[in-house]
């Protein structure tokens, strides 16, 4: 039941897209980009076998916030149904509010300008930053930044907790020894 209601949604998503547009494709814990060139053709930064979590993806492949681009990706088209599997995919221009987007043209001519260009990197060559080059000339993933900000403010949160816990035992200590020098008086 669910694959058809998945159908009928992907349908509707799929008649109202314009070349141009980005689509995001859910994929649970990660969402995959791509970009809509018209006659249901998506191109987009993708493994050999598929853009998931089970494409091929090694430890390094994780943590690849060097620069480094390993080679388990290339850009390529595809028709959408074969990007979509069984995932509700959604037209997401979100970024316009902050950039303009190029003119459709300009878009289109860019993602196909990088087809068989191989190279990734999760923080700095994936699926998401592709997609925005190709919409604003600006290579951004937000999944990426909400991790690294949530990482940050995770962090933070873990050192105050460290420096209130230090400084405590510091002063809780200070305290004590004044405490027994008062009573050795």
């Amino acid at each position: 039941m669910q694959k058809v209601v998945n159908k009928d949604h992907n349908k509707t998503v799929l008649a109202e897209l314009e070349p141009g547009d980005l689509i995001e494709f859910p994929r649970g814990l990660y969402s995959h980009w791509g970009v809509y060139i018209g006659n249901e053709l998506i191109a987009h930064l993708a493994g050999d076998d598929n853009d998931g979590i089970n494409a091929d993806v090694r430890p390094e492949h994780l943590f690849t916030i060097s620069g480094v681009k390993f080679d388990k990706a290339k850009v390529c088209i595809e028709n959408f149904w074969n990007v979509v599997e069984d995932c509700c995919a959604k037209k997401n221009n979100k970024g316009d509010k902050k950039f303009k987007p190029l003119p459709k043209s300009q878009i289109i001519e860019k993602a196909t300008s990088k087809l068989g260009e191989v190279g990734y990197s999760l923080i700095y060559s994936n699926c998401e930053h592709f997609a925005s080059w190709c919409r604003y000339g600006v290579s951004k993933s937000e999944q990426v930044e909400n991790v690294v900000t949530g990482a940050a403010v995770g962090l933070a949160g873990a050192l105050t907790v460290g420096l209130v816990y230090a400084v405590s035992k510091f002063w809780g200590a200070a305290t004590e020894k004044e405490d027994e020098e008062e009573d050795s008086d």
